[in-house]
């Protein structure tokens, strides 16, 4: 099987290169990664803490460790890596790395020279990132490597009897954080016993959205003082279900607010024309009144967090098909979320949805229905929010546990 992984990276970096003539998504992976080693010389000879992340998501749960560290141990240089250019473009110039760069595809020789050139005091990898020829180099160089907010499932490979490599590669982590039980009985069940069940750093990050100061003038203004929607990180299949709603449910006095995870700008035209209220973008803010506006389509990124805190009620997209965007932004300001049906491998998700923080819906009858028991019934809507709020609380201080950790070996 570890032959077969092999041919199967060596394959990969033959044909992604002629697959990125074609699309722009695969060409930022592969162009981004021919800047990954002469990134890394920066690094060289320096005491580093290397951080690996897939995308936007893990490095959510990596950012509180980051900052605790970057406060207390400030000699370091602190390295994050990303396998995804979504994550990357996103968190490119991210302050408190020194340097941020993408992963190079897992073949020995790439395994051996990063690893070499980084020689980092300690590896974090999150949630669930196995890269095994990466992890051997990390245990033959005996590299401090550590698992944190790591989600295990029994389809995994370890847990299948041809999984023998990857089974091998987990002996590279000198510590697994996990976030459930579940999660720490696979580990157990293959003789992996140096296991905690820490929960996710990602609670310990939003709590700290609080103490921010999420104000923004011209969110105000537009919202006037009115109940108002916020819809995140949608996807062609939440906005048909959104602008439905929009143009056939809402009065005059809502306010919806759409921020799209595709800000391209035939996509943000696109949907602008499909609604019939009246619709402003961020892009064209510029000397109007915001307040005579019923609809505001976000076409930039970055201050998403800072919108949800003017929701009475957010949607997040990503669930009907794509993949569940973060929920717990949301969540942390004590308002009710609603998600597609697809959640079944977010835990948070499935959590909040048994405990009813978080409502699931599956198409326009239920998105409608689900939108006007919430606007009508402002008890369930404060309700809703209290479990958000409260079930955020019940699971901080995953951050704690891994920084005390560290601190015995740092």
């Amino acid at each position: 099987m570890k032959f077969l992984y092999d041919l199967l990276v060596f394959k990969a970096s033959i044909f992604l290169p002629i697959i990125a003539l074609f699309n722009k998504k695969i060409k930022f992976f592969v162009d981004g990664r021919k800047e990954t080693f002469s990134k890394i010389k920066a690094l060289k000879n320096k005491k580093t803490i290397w951080f690996h992340v897939a995308s936007l998501g893990e490095f959510e749960q990596a950012r509180p460790i980051i900052e605790e560290l970057k406060k207390n141990y400030s000699t370091y240089k602190i390295l994050v890596t990303f396998f995804s250019p979504s994550g990357y473009e996103i968190r490119k110039n991210y302050y408190l790395a020194d340097v941020v760069c993408y992963l190079p595809l897992d073949s020995i020789s790439n395994a051996k020279k990063f690893v070499e050139i980084v020689n980092p005091k300690y590896a974090v990898f999150i949630k669930y990132e196995f890269w095994p020829n990466l992890l051997n180099e990390l245990k033959r160089k005996e590299v401090s490597t550590i698992l944190v907010s790591g989600i295990l499932r029994k389809k995994q490979l370890f847990f299948k009897s041809y999984g023998g490599f990857m089974r091998k590669s987990l002996e590279a982590f000198h510590h697994f954080f996990v976030q459930d039980l579940n999660s720490k009985e696979l580990l157990n069940s293959i003789n992996f016993n140096n296991v905690t069940i820490a929960g996710d750093t990602r609670f310990d990050r939003v709590a700290k959205i609080l103490e921010q100061d999420n104000s923004l003038d011209f969110i105000s203004q537009f919202k006037d003082g009115k109940y108002t929607i916020v819809a995140g990180s949608t996807w062609q299949e939440d906005e048909e279900l959104l602008v439905n709603y929009i143009n056939n449910k809402t009065s005059e006095n809502d306010k919806i607010i759409i921020a799209p995870h595709n800000i391209k700008q035939e996509a943000i035209l696109q949907l602008q024309k499909s609604i019939n209220k009246k619709t402003i973008l961020y892009s064209a803010k510029a000397d109007e009144n915001l307040a005579e506006f019923q609809v505001f389509i976000i076409d930039t990124i970055g201050i998403l967090t800072k919108i949800y805190a003017a929701a009475d009620i957010a949607y997040v997209g990503g669930g009907l098909k794509t993949g569940l965007h973060n929920i717990l932004e949301p969540a942390t300001f004590g308002i009710p979320v609603v998600i597609g049906n697809n959640y079944s491998k977010f835990k948070e998700a499935v959590d909040l949805v048994k405990i009813g923080g978080c409502i699931s819906i599956k198409n326009q009858e239920e998105f409608n229905q689900t939108f006007i028991n919430l606007k009508e019934d402002e008890g369930l809507r404060k309700l809703t929010g209290v479990i958000n709020k409260r079930y955020i609380k019940d699971h901080l201080g995953a951050t704690a546990l891994v920084i005390n950790y560290l601190k015995n070996k740092i």
